[in-house]
């Protein structure tokens, strides 16, 4: 998918506001979520609106590995996949591919760990520099032998079950995708598990969003501040799953509303969403644009914007978003809370502020986050991605407005959102057609 984007890929700015409703794909995570309680549930489940991207496709093939059948129809967005009933079917010494997906490794670890077969997790190299000492801990607690074949805590990791003991401690201030994994395969192990949460949980609502895709396959997930509560009894399939468009992937089109002074409905995405990132529309208001929002739906409406001193720890995938945004802005911004995104696909605290410099904009890293200085005008540049799909999405909103704006190798948008530049290519035509 990434071969049919050049090198380096020119942003043109609109030439005139945008007046359009968008239909994103699904959410990667609750794809990859559904993914998983499909697999270890009894019986067949259809999960419409499913988005097909690299990390989704990574998860497909690691469920297919455990012994799930899946069927994909990328023409209608579905997937269909017949569970196994809780048993995890791997065979001896195979290895569980994750790609680059994150959700992918740190789920699948703790499932595979439900067979005293095991399994190895690997993966992209860029995957292989992500923490996973954290959740290694947790199995071993769990009862569960684990190995990191290469040293340190990073992939390959070898796991090998079966869980033996219901109760974990469990760190979750670097990623939450450690407590969510180990959540995904509690309802397969007899009595559950209890997992006492040490210290604070970054990006809290991926949690509840897991224990809201639990609930759906009918497994009983309870969610408290300091400890998480599964019980046993498995999962059972619902028929349907409906999956929600993917809020993360909406941020960029409800930002490239507010900085250009149109208006983008983005479809499916209202105030019944159980993704944290949907409360990025609020950000947006309190720098100064217009939102409607209903159950079905989010609208925004650009105007004069203002910056902002916000806490990003529950929705920190939009922090590069925020920062095209911030950049156009009248007065300065501080985004905190998301020290932890130094150890996503990149460094985004560094990446944000070292590509904003290089547009001309001022901004400085902070330990939990970074601020922005808005002063003369933007001016375009090359952006470095970093291979960080949301680096490239963002600063392509930021070349909505700034001329001369080019990214990087765009074609890292594959990883959650292949067809990221077409949908923005509509927001021009949308323009043109709405003068």
């Amino acid at each position: 998918m990434m071969d049919r984007w050049p090198p380096v890929l020119a942003v043109a700015p609109l030439e005139d506001p945008p007046d359009t409703t968008v239909r994103l794909p699904g959410s990667k995570s609750i794809t990859n979520r559904a993914l998983v309680c499909a697999a270890l549930a009894d019986g067949e489940t259809t999960l419409a609106g499913a988005l097909f991207a690299d990390d989704t496709e990574a998860m497909v093939g690691a469920v297919r590995v455990l012994g799930a059948e899946v069927d994909c129809d990328p023409g209608v967005a579905v997937m269909r996949v017949r569970g196994t009933a809780g048993a995890v079917g791997a065979a001896p010494g195979i290895v569980v591919d994750a790609r680059m997906s994150g959700t992918t490794g740190r789920f699948l670890a703790p499932v595979a760990a439900l067979s005293e077969r095991g399994a190895t997790i690997d993966g992209h190299p860029q995957l292989r520099a992500r923490p996973f000492g954290d959740l290694a801990d947790a199995l071993r607690r769990l009862g569960v032998s684990v190995e990191f074949p290469d040293g340190g805590e990073g992939l390959p990791m070898r796991v090998r079950g079966p869980i033996r003991r219901r109760m974990a401690h469990v760190a979750a201030d670097r990623s939450s995708q450690f407590l969510s994994g180990l959540m995904l395969a509690a309802p397969a192990v007899p009595h559950g598990m209890w997992l006492p949460v040490v210290g604070s949980v970054v990006s809290h609502s991926y949690v509840e969003m897991t224990a809201a895709v639990m609930e759906a396959f009918g497994a009983s997930a309870r969610v408290e501040p300091a400890f998480v509560r599964v019980l046993g009894g498995g999962y059972r399939s619902p028929g349907r799953f409906a999956v929600e468009p993917d809020a993360s992937a909406a941020s960029y089109f409800m930002a490239a509303a507010a900085v250009t002074g149109g208006t983008v409905r983005v479809e499916g995405l209202g105030a019944g969403s159980i993704q944290g990132d949907a409360r990025f529309a609020a950000v947006l208001e309190s720098m100064g644009a217009a939102v409607d929002q209903d159950r079905s739906a989010t609208t925004v409406t650009g105007g004069p914007l203002r910056g902002v001193d916000v806490d990003l720890a529950d929705m920190s995938d939009t922090a590069p978003t925020l920062a095209a945004v911030a950049a156009l802005a009248d007065t300065p911004t501080r985004v905190r809370g998301i020290g932890f995104i130094r150890g996503k696909e990149s460094d985004r605290i560094a990446s944000v502020v070292a590509e904003l410099r290089r547009c001309g904009i001022e901004a400085r890293e902070l330990s939990d986050g970074f601020t922005v200085e808005p002063g003369p005008a933007p001016v375009g540049a090359v952006v470095r991605t970093y291979d960080d799909h949301r680096i490239a999405m963002a600063f392509s909103v930021l070349g909505l407005k700034v001329p001369g704006v080019r990214i990087e190798n765009p074609g890292c948008v594959a990883k959650t959102f292949p067809g990221f530049f077409e949908t923005l290519d509509s927001l021009r035509a949308s323009a043109r057609t709405h003068p």
